[in-house]
């Protein structure tokens, strides 16, 4: 009688029915990150170098896209993306794209690139900008290409100063996917609401709660991981 009453307090039997669909739904929320914030990366990496820019009319377009983009909430830049371009259904079936902005899908992952974009180029940008001059001067003198004193000179810099903020915003984006499922996606959040709609048991809720607590303990230890060993050789060794 004991078990059967710690296995309702833990919600063991809601966790049997639903388990498989939100085991499913955390694996769509881990693409949807994993796909959002690397392209982001690829796409805050141009704006960051655009923001650096000597031509006025590149810094002010990515300003202006910065602006924007780190200025109004995620949740109304996704209804802009689903709801709004995808009232133009003429237009992009016209285009042969309807099947791109008719998916939810597409449409949360564009909306947490674009969003998330705007966030690591401004984090980018504050690493190059840490950058020493005279670093780039000793580079020009030893003859170092535009792309060699990048790689081997400028990226392993920002590297040490960006891993931090990278795995905060990794994380406030995991927290914000949850989201997506106001446009009908069910993701890990999606699942919760509708187990909890055909069973009105809170407790999925606090699994889910737990779920989301553990891949953000999982992404805070690997990026301490990571940046205890870009930052090996800056720590004292025992003599």
């Amino acid at each position: 009688m004991g078990g059967e009453r710690f296995a309702e307090w833990l919600g063991l039997e809601l966790l049997q029915r639903y388990g498989a669909q939100l085991f499913d739904g955390l694996l769509l929320t881990l693409q949807l990150v994993a796909i959002s914030s690397s392209a982001g990366m690829v796409l805050g990496v141009l704006l960051a170098l655009g923001r650096t820019s000597r031509w006025r009319l590149l810094q002010y377009g990515c300003r202006a896209y910065l602006y924007f983009f780190r200025g109004s909430p995620l949740l109304a830049q996704l209804f802009l993306i689903y709801y709004g371009l995808g009232s133009f259904h003429g237009f992009w079936r016209d285009l042969g794209l309807w099947g791109w902005f008719g998916d939810p899908w597409f449409c949360a992952v564009l909306a947490f690139t674009l969003n998330t974009a705007a966030y690591q180029a401004e984090i980018f940008r504050g690493g190059l900008l840490s950058v020493p001059r005279a670093h780039y001067e000793a580079a020009t003198v030893l003859g170092l290409s535009r792309t060699t004193t990048f790689f081997k000179v400028t990226l392993p810099q920002v590297l040490i100063v960006t891993v931090g903020p990278l795995g905060n915003e990794l994380i406030l984006i995991i927290k914000a996917s949850a989201i997506v499922s106001l446009v009908t996606l069910l993701d890990l959040m999606g699942v919760a609401k509708l187990a909890f709609s055909r069973t009105f048991d809170f407790q999925v809720y606090v699994w889910v709660a737990l779920v989301y607590l553990l891949v953000v303990e999982c992404v805070r230890r690997a990026v301490n991981r990571i940046n205890r060993r870009l930052t090996r050789h800056m720590r004292p060794t025992d003599e």
